[in-house]
C-alpha cells in the first residue's frame, strides 16, 4: 500500500483508507457484527491501510467504540480521524462549549489519548467561515495535544475556500468522484496552503461499484433518489463503463480516478467484509491520464451544468 504525505501535518497515509461509517451498523445498513468488525480492521492493518476514518454518530457510536477495541496494542500504527458537531443519537450541535467534551468522549471510546484528525462535521457556513470561535478551540486542542490536526468535513468547492480562506486547517475531508467534480475547482488552493484531502462518498453511495442500474429499487436513506435520478445515474454508469479499463472493476476505476490527483492524501471507501476491502485496497494511481480526460469530459458535458441531487 503507497502512502501519501497528509498536507503539511507530517502524518502519512495509506492512499487507501478505511470508511468506517458501516462499521458495527447492523441496524440500518448491512454492517458487520462486532466481532467479523474487529476481523476487518485487523486485516486491513495487515493489508497496509493505516488510515481509520470515523465519527461519533457512525452506527450509533458503536464504530468509533469497535474501532477502540479493534486498534487496542495498535495504536501507533495506525491514523485516526474523527469529527464533531453529529452525535451518537442522532442530533446535531454545533456549539463551541461542546467541542471539548466530544473529543473526550471520542478519546474514551477509541481508547487512546490523541487523535490524530479532528473534523468539523459539515457545519453550516458561517463556522466554516470562522464567525464563531471554533478554531481558536481546535488550536487549543492542538496545543494541549489532543489532537494533532484539524479541519473540516465539506461538500463544495465554495465551502473548501470558505475554510481555507478562514482557518489554519490542515486537513480537509470532501465529496468528490466521477460524477461529483466540483470540489476540484478548490485544488490549487489546497495545493497552495499544503492541505490534505480526505475523499469521502468516493463511489457515490454504490453506483460506481456498478452494481445498481435503471432497474434498481432502494429503500432506506437511498429512498431520496426519485425515478429520473436513478435513470440518469444508470445512464452515466454505463457511459463509465464503456471508458474504464478491462482490467479494472468499477470499484477499482472509480477509486483510481481520484488517486490520479496528487492534491489527494487518502479515499474512504465503507467496508462491509473482506471481499470489498481487498477490492478496494487493491487501487492505486496507475490510471492513465487519457482516461482522466474521459471522466472530466463526462462530467463537464452531461453533469456540470446540471448536478446530481444528492
Amino acid at each position: 500500500m503507497k502512502k501519501r504525505r497528509m498536507g503539511s501535518t507530517g502524518l502519512k497515509v495509506s492512499e487507501v483508507g478505511f470508511g468506517a461509517w458501516q462499521l458495527g451498523n447492523t441496524k440500518n445498513w448491512k454492517g458487520a457484527t462486532d466481532r467479523e468488525a474487529i476481523k476487518l480492521v485487523h486485516k486491513a492493518i495487515d493489508l497496509g491501510c493505516n488510515f481509520f476514518d470515523t465519527a461519533p454518530n457512525y452506527a450509533g457510536g458503536k464504530s468509533e467504540e469497535l474501532l477502540g477495541k479493534a486498534l487496542k496494542g495498535k495504536r501507533e500504527q495506525v491514523i485516526i480521524s474523527t469529527k464533531f458537531g453529529h452525535f451518537a443519537d442522532g442530533h446535531t450541535d454545533y456549539r463551541p462549549s461542546l467541542i471539548k467534551n466530544s473529543v473526550e468522549n471520542s478519546l474514551r471510546k477509541l481508547q487512546t489519548d490523541y487523535l490524530d484528525s479532528l473534523l468539523l462535521h459539515s457545519p453550516p457556513h458561517g463556522i466554516m467561515r470562522g464567525e464563531q470561535n471554533h478554531y481558536q478551540i481546535l488550536e487549543e486542542l492542538k496545543q494541549s495535544g489532543k489532537i494533532k490536526s484539524y479541519g473540516v468535513s465539506v461538500d463544495t468547492s465554495t465551502e473548501m475556500k470558505y475554510v481555507l480562506e478562514n482557518s489554519d486547517s490542515e486537513i480537509l475531508e470532501i465529496f468528490f468522484n466521477i460524477f461529483h467534480q466540483d470540489t476540484k475547482d478548490a485544488f490549487p488552493l489546497v495545493k497552495e496552503k499544503d492541505v490534505g484531502l480526505i475523499v469521502k462518498v468516493p463511489l457515490d453511495s454504490g453506483w460506481l461499484t456498478g452494481k445498481y442500474d435503471h432497474n434498481s429499487e432502494f429503500s432506506g436513506i437511498r429512498e431520496r433518489w426519485s425515478p429520473q435520478v436513478i435513470k440518469r445515474r444508470a445512464d452515466l454508469v454505463e457511459r463509465v463503463k464503456e471508458i474504464k479499463s478491462e482490467s479494472n472493476s468499477m470499484v477499482q476505476e472509480a477509486l483510481e480516478y481520484i488517486l490520479s490527483y496528487p492534491e489527494v492524501s487518502t479515499v474512504i471507501p465503507g467496508v462491509r467484509n473482506e471481499k470489498q476491502l481487498k477490492e478496494n485496497l487493491s487501487a492505486s494511481d496507475n490510471i492513465t491520464s487519457e482516461r482522466v480526460k474521459e471522466y472530466e469530459k463526462l462530467y463537464s458535458e452531461n453533469i456540470e451544468d446540471n448536478l446530481l441531487p444528492w
